[in-house]
């Protein structure tokens, strides 16, 4: 169920940065509105599902996805234009997230550790 929440706070995020474009500075109504609209659908779903994943891995499949989608919404609907350069930074934010989810914290966390966390905050 995390990772449905994720995949709608990734859509309300794209949804919300569309309209943002749209809104031209925040000067159209309509715009506007679903850009709060979404936004707030999208932290409210993000808020959902770091209830049970890592935030270290929520944000970077939230951001990353969002940085990837938003750059091909940017190049098909507002028809933008992108480069090698673009193409390069795009390639390498996704390898990072790949990495972080393979082999990030969390990932063969020692047992116990958690535990020895919660106590250093709980002091």
């Amino acid at each position: 169920m995390a990772y449905l929440f994720l995949a709608i706070s990734i859509v309300g995020e794209l949804v919300g940065t569309s309209m943002l474009k749209a809104s031209e500075g925040f000067t159209r109504l309509y715009p506007t509105l679903f850009t709060i609209v979404a936004f707030v659908i999208s932290f409210f779903f993000i808020s959902l599902s770091l209830k049970t994943l890592p935030l270290n891995m929520t944000y970077a499949i939230w951001s990353g996805a969002g940085a990837v989608a938003t750059t091909l919404i940017s190049v098909l609907i507002w028809k933008e234009k992108i480069n090698t350069g673009s193409i390069a930074g795009i390639a390498l934010i996704v390898i990072g997230v790949v990495v972080l989810n393979l082999f990030g914290a969390g990932h063969g966390e020692a047992k116990g550790t958690a535990e020895t966390t919660s106590s250093i905050v709980q002091k």
